[in-house]
C-alpha cells in the first residue's frame, strides 16, 4: 500500500523497476539483492530500498528481494492489473506508431478508440481498431467512458477538445500535443511527452562528454 505523499521522482521510477524485474524474471532470477539490482539499475542500493520502503517492506535481510512477487507487487502499485480504456486521437504517423506498437494491456490499459478529422483516415484499420471520425467522439465517450487520451494532435487543437473530454469524465492524458495540460486541469492526470526535449537533452549530454574528453586531453 502507497504511503501519502510519495514524491513523483519515486513514482516515475517504479516502471523502470517493473521493466527490469521482468527481464529477470523472463531469465529465470528467482531472488536478488538490492546490491545487484542497483548494479543493472545504475542506482545506489540506498535509494533503491528508500523507493521501495515508501510502500512497505519488501526484502529480507539475508535473501534480498522475490523477484516474482515484487515484480506483481509493483504491478499492482502501479495498477497495471485494472486495464482502464484508453482512446486515441490523432491517426497520422504517430498515432498509428504508438496504437500498433505499445503494448497497452501489459501497462494497465485497453485502446478502446482510435479518432481522427481526416475523411483519409477514417475507416482505416490500425492494429485491430477502426480509426473513427473525430464528429462521434463525445457520443461515443458518453456511451463508453474510457478513462485517458492519448493526444496524438496539433498544439492549437489541444485545449479545446481537453475541455471536451474532461466534461466526459477523462480522468487522464497521455500527452504528445505539445500543450502544456497540467496548466489548465491540475486535478487530472497528465504525463506531457516532448520528444524534442529528449533529444534536445541528448544533444546536451553528448556535447558534455565530449567537452570532458576534450579536458582530460588538455
Amino acid at each position: 500500500m502507497a504511503k501519502e505523499n510519495v514524491s513523483l521522482s519515486v513514482i516515475r521510477r517504479l516502471p523502470r523497476y517493473h521493466r527490469f524485474l521482468k527481464e529477470l524474471l523472463d531469465s529465470g532470477t528467482v531472488r536478488i539483492s538490492s546490491g545487484d539490482l542497483s548494479a543493472k539499475m545504475g542506482l545506489t542500493a540506498s535509494q533503491i530500498r528508500q523507493d521501495l520502503n515508501c510502500f512497505g517492506g519488501f526484502g529480507q535481510q539475508g535473501y534480498g528481494y522475490n523477484v516474482k512477487d515484487l515484480y506483481e507487487e509493483i504491478g499492482r502499485i502501479l495498477g497495471l492489473d485494472k486495464r482502464r480504456k484508453a482512446i486515441l486521437l490523432g491517426a497520422g504517423n504517430l498515432g498509428r506508431a504508438i496504437a500498433l506498437h505499445m503494448d497497452f494491456s501489459s501497462r494497465g490499459f485497453e485502446l478502446v478508440g482510435i479518432f481522427d478529422s481526416n475523411p483519409a483516415l477514417v475507416g482505416m484499420d490500425v492494429g485491430g481498431v477502426q480509426v473513427s471520425d473525430s464528429a462521434d467522439l463525445e457520443s461515443f465517450c458518453k456511451s463508453n467512458h474510457p478513462d485517458v487520451a492519448i493526444l496524438c494532435i496539433p498544439k492549437e487543437a489541444a485545449k479545446a477538445l481537453a475541455e471536451m473530454l474532461v466534461e466526459c469524465g477523462i480522468r487522464g492524458f497521455w500527452n504528445f500535443s505539445h500543450y502544456d495540460l497540467t496548466l489548465d486541469y491540475p486535478n487530472i492526470a497528465v504525463e506531457n511527452v516532448h520528444l524534442g526535449d529528449s533529444l534536445s537533452t541528448l544533444c546536451f549530454r553528448v556535447n558534455e562528454l565530449e567537452h570532458d574528453r576534450i579536458r582530460k586531453k588538455n
